[in-house]
């Protein structure tokens, strides 16, 4: 299959797909984007070849504001649960975790916000997304809930010092990632304006115009492969998780 069509689940106006969207498309992948609740979700995922669900302000499990969450999880639990390549960003990780027998809550060490780095765990090395990522990831962090605890059977790809649980993998081909990658500068500019306080979590200069360019600059170098190969995941031109690999000799 050449032609991967992705089904693309925006909980929030303010969090598009932005470069991923871009880099998926360049990849060759058809993207079906909803923005629930002014988009009806599908009914199963019969006709797609994979799973994005990109991040919002919201809780993962704040049904009573936003009773779509619930159909969320539910398209996540069956993308699991079915072995459809399937990518959880930030909310949407969170998201992941809860519909796979995960825990979410409020950090207790408040907000993750800003530039920041994340690193590979072991299994990363030969994980079919992961392994070619450097040992030391840029990325952005924004958010204040955290995955306490990975479902059951969840390996951990990529951690922090301050929240460890930044990346996992779920089977053969279903992962979440706790921090952001589709960002712009002028998205991360527009929830700084929303949400203010934030920045006190942030290092001094983490948003002036000149670091955000530079981080999206490193951001794309990094990702954009990434998402090549999750669309070729979904395509089938690369082989999931589970087969024996081996570390390649220094």
């Amino acid at each position: 299959m050449s032609t991967p069509r992705l089904l693309i689940i925006q909980p929030d106006e303010s969090d598009p797909p932005g470069p991923l969207g871009d880099w998926l498309t360049a990849a060759g992948a058809e993207l079906d984007v909803r923005r629930p609740p002014m988009d009806e979700l599908p009914d199963g995922l019969d006709g797609y070849q994979g799973v994005v669900c990109l991040g919002g302000e919201m809780g993962a499990e704040d049904d009573a504001e936003h009773p779509w969450l619930a159909g969320i999880r539910r398209l996540l639990a069956s993308a699991a649960g079915n072995g459809l390549p399937t990518l959880g960003i930030c909310l949407g990780a969170q998201l992941l975790a809860v519909a796979c027998g995960g825990m979410v809550g409020r950090g207790k060490s408040g907000p993750e916000v800003g530039p920041a780095l994340v690193s590979k765990r072991d299994v990363a090395w030969t994980d079919p997304l992961f392994a070619e990522l450097p040992l030391m990831q840029d990325v952005m962090q924004f958010h204040r809930d955290v995955i306490e605890q990975l479902p059951p059977s969840a390996e951990l790809l990529a951690s922090a010092p301050l929240y460890p649980n930044q990346a996992y993998r779920l089977g053969r081909c279903t992962y979440g990632v706790q921090f952001h990658v589709e960002t712009t500068p002028e998205v991360v500019q527009r929830w700084l304006a929303e949400t203010p306080d934030a920045a006190e979590y942030a290092p001094a200069d983490a948003f002036e115009t000149e670091r955000l360019d530079r981080l999206h600059g490193d951001l794309a170098d990094t990702w954009a492969p990434f998402a090549r190969r999750f669309a070729e995941l979904a395509a089938g031109t690369r082989e999931p998780a589970g087969h024996r690999h081996t570390l390649p000799l220094a």
